[in-house]
């Protein structure tokens, strides 16, 4: 009775979030709508049983767009919606397709005729769940989601043309900086 109420629960606030990423103005606002959606599909996940795929959705889904909207805020024109912007283009056309998708798949849901299950679940379904995704390959896997979350933090590092404590050189008790750029801490 809890599962089907915290079910429904998670799926309306992922539809209704998954909506507001077109509806806001401000792609900060829309990336994080985007996020609220995917942890309610990661909480959904969960309620499978598949606990270990539902925590990667949450863990990745939540650092990928806590990155996403700090290059939102960086690189796009206007990320903060100042000025009225549509995130959306042909509305129109696009209504239309969403909605023939929609009946299409939700057709097929409903006319397939699904196979009876055979067999039991495996001892460690994590396990089973792991080498049927990545098979042998899991070591290689998880050292390259560490290789190119060094890479991330390396080029966020690089980009920046000033460290911590360029403003007070090697002097670091300093009343005032020796900084040819204004602005910032004290000015």
């Amino acid at each position: 009775m809890l599962t089907d109420v915290v079910f429904w629960v998670l799926a309306v606030v992922a539809v209704g979030a998954a909506v507001q990423v077109f509806r806001f103005d401000s792609m900060a606002r829309a990336t994080y709508a985007l996020l609220t959606a995917l942890l309610c599909a990661g909480g959904e996940v969960l309620l499978l049983g598949l606990d270990y795929l539902g925590v990667v959705i949450v863990l990745m889904m939540t650092i990928e767009m806590a990155l996403m909207a700090v290059f939102m805020v960086m690189f796009m024109m206007n990320p903060a919606g100042l000025m009225p912007m549509a995130m959306v283009h042909n509305t129109r056309g696009a209504a239309v397709i969403s909605v023939a998708v929609f009946a299409a798949l939700a057709s097929g849901i409903l006319l397939t005729d699904w196979p009876r299950r055979r067999g039991g679940p495996p001892a460690d379904p994590t396990e089973a769940l792991g080498m049927s995704l990545m098979g042998p390959q899991m070591l290689t896997m998880m050292t390259l989601g560490m290789a190119l979350f060094a890479t991330i933090v390396g080029t966020v590092v690089l980009a920046t043309r000033r460290g911590r404590y360029d403003r007070f050189g090697d002097g670091l008790t300093a009343r005032r900086a020796d900084d040819a750029t204004r602005g910032g801490v004290g000015r």
